[in-house]
């Protein structure tokens, strides 16, 4: 009975509201701006990650997140997915 009330109810501890599985999520935002020769990939947080964004991967190895707004990652994320459509090699 407790079970059937738990899940009705949506019943649910607060850790287990942040996704725990192989996904790639953003808990705080970077304002920097990183020059597009020093991205390697750009991608999309998962679509169950509570902040929505993107995750900037440099060739150096480092990720940083941002908001979906920022101009300049709006703006890289389609001309590499636009480069990548295209069958181009970068």
């Amino acid at each position: 009975m407790l079970l059937l009330i738990a899940c009705c109810c949506n019943a649910m501890p607060d850790a287990q509201q942040y996704n725990t599985g192989p996904v790639d999520c953003c808990v705080n935002f970077s304002s920097v701006v990183i020059p597009k020769k020093y991205v390697s990939e750009i991608k999309k947080t998962h679509h169950s990650c509570m902040l929505k964004g993107f995750i900037v991967k440099t060739v150096k190895g480092g990720s940083f997140c941002f908001r979906e707004s920022v101009p300049w990652v709006l703006k890289a994320y389609y001309q590499m997915q636009n480069h990548e459509g295209s069958g181009q090699q970068q």
